[in-house]
């Protein structure tokens, strides 16, 4: 039974790409400032939408049992990435209610190379707990690792992205 829900919820949101990369990859704060756009969603819902993209993954490559024991890592940190991502979206919106203080290039060019240092380790980090299930799945399970990945980030996958094709 909870199989059928898991496939249910993964086939929903692989049919909606446009729901899994704005509303989905967004917490509820993002939602309130869209103007009616979309739905909004409460952190309860932000939360499950993230067990879902995460399990659309898991169920979508398939596992066999050894693969499975390097699943935890993958699945720890995809759960701290969409903490973050959660986090600076919601930064971003407080900063954005603020009156905007002029700020010179060159604190500008500083703020920014912070915040790209903090996704690169993030980056990383999912990387290296990535790499050993990689490493372990077969050609065919690779072939799916990279579109479900974009989607369990957030992200909606377009079939001519980066070298996806039909096979």
């Amino acid at each position: 039974m909870k199989k059928h829900i898991l496939i249910a919820a993964t086939a929903a949101l692989l049919a909606l790409p446009n729901l899994s990369s704005s509303v989905l990859a967004a917490p509820p704060e993002a939602s309130e400032d869209a103007a009616g756009h979309h739905p909004k969603f409460s952190a309860e819902d932000f939360a499950a939408f993230t067990d879902a993209r995460i399990a659309a993954l898991k169920v979508g490559l398939k596992l066999t049992p050894a693969q499975e024991k390097n699943w935890p890592a993958l699945e720890t940190a995809l759960r701290e990435q969409a903490k973050a991502r959660a986090a600076r979206i919601a930064e971003w919106h407080e900063k954005a209610k603020e009156p905007r203080e002029h700020r010179s290039v060159i604190e500008g060019l500083q703020q920014g190379a912070k915040r790209l240092a903090a996704r690169s380790a993030e980056l990383e980090k999912l990387a290296d707990a990535a790499k050993p299930l990689y490493d372990s799945l077969d050609d065919a399970q690779k072939g799916r690792f990279r579109p479900l990945l974009h989607i369990a980030v957030g992200k909606h996958w377009h079939h001519g992205h980066e070298g996806y094709h039909h096979s």
